[in-house]
């Protein structure tokens, strides 16, 4: 009987995960650099500004940067090739 109820449990959970995602919703923890915050770290990074400066500036940890700087930088993956072409 338990293991019934907790299949059920389950399924109610991922119904409510998928309803919210239908609604624009997703859980976790927000990220600590947004869009203009980007933009910012970038041009700051142009004019050669310290790292120690920019997360200063920012508010943010340095291995914040870090992160935030390798992702951006990071190349596109490649596209697949289509066979027969």
């Amino acid at each position: 009987m338990a293991e019934v109820e907790r299949e059920f449990i389950h399924e109610r959970t991922l119904v409510g995960l998928d309803t919210a995602v239908a609604n624009g919703k997703h859980g976790g923890r927000p990220p600590a650099v947004d869009g203009d915050m980007l933009t910012v770290t970038l041009r700051r990074r142009d004019t050669q500004e310290s790292v120690t400066a920019i997360r200063a500036h920012l508010g943010i940890g340095r291995s914040t940067l870090y992160r935030t700087l390798a992702a951006y930088e990071k190349p596109a993956p490649p596209r697949p090739k289509h066979v027969g072409q």
